[in-house]
């Protein structure tokens, strides 16, 4: 397979829908080449695709289970094979689940740790390599405001998004010596699979001061900003009108 002449290149995990396909077409709108992972949704990741390509981009899609490490690092290393030179890799991929904590049933829990915070982990252990192999890139994690404030029947997502706050902050230490930059960005509430349209309970309009949250395209093009923000690393970024 030829690689892929774009000026610069993105792999965006979560890419079927939602946020994941606003920020690729937010990298797609400036000539970049975009990777489209995606796990089960296929043709939605098709979608994805042809509306990047629509919108001026190249792209690949890319299927691949972040609950198994040799899926990612498959995944990660055909991206590396086909693009000049890797430099910015989103981290959306993720799931929700509803349960209140009494009623949580452990492997509901476990899947959604698995997935939402060890997966990323999987993520960012085989991201980082080529950054640092061809001197330094981005990576940019989707977290969540439920991470610092926790929502209700939300337990085991909350908990997943909390330890991305760590493991990013962490990350960013090891690899900053390699100019590899690694930040947080929370999306702010947004209708979405996740969330399934409803608002999570506890939380209003009000609690917004500006009495709305950011759309997904805003909250993309803040993603494709911060990719490209050079010297700032381990940040978290509030993509929201709510103080944290």
């Amino acid at each position: 397979m030829n690689q892929i002449n774009q000026k610069q290149a993105v792999l965006v995990t979560g890419a079927s829908g939602g946020i994941g396909r606003a920020i690729s077409l937010a990298f797609a709108t400036d000539g970049w080449s975009v990777g489209v992972h995606y796990h089960r949704n296929k043709t939605a990741a098709e979608g994805t695709l042809k509306q990047v390509v629509a919108s001026g981009g190249t792209g690949t899609l890319y299927e691949a289970d972040i609950r198994e490490s040799h899926e990612v690092q498959q995944m990660v290393e055909a991206f590396c094979r086909l693009v000049p030179v890797p430099s910015v890799f989103v981290c959306n991929a993720g799931i929700g689940g509803s349960h209140l904590l009494l009623r949580q049933r452990q492997e509901d829990w476990a899947e959604v740790i698995d997935t939402n915070l060890t997966g990323t982990f999987r993520c960012l252990r085989a991201m980082a390599p080529p950054l640092l192999a061809h001197g330094g890139g981005s990576i940019v994690v989707i977290g969540s405001y439920a991470g610092f404030h926790g929502t209700i029947g939300q337990a085991a997502y909350a908990a997943s998004k909390a330890g991305l706050i760590g493991l990013v902050q962490t990350a960013a230490k090891e690899w900053g010596a390699g100019n590899v930059r690694v930040n947080l960005l929370l999306p702010g509430w947004q209708a979405t699979g996740l969330s399934e349209g409803a608002m999570p309970e506890g939380d209003t309009w009000n609690d917004h001061v500006l009495g709305q949250p950011p759309s997904r395209e805003e909250v993309a093009k803040t993603v494709f900003y911060l990719a490209q923000l050079n010297g700032v690393s381990g940040q978290v970024w509030n993509c929201d009108s709510r103080n944290l």
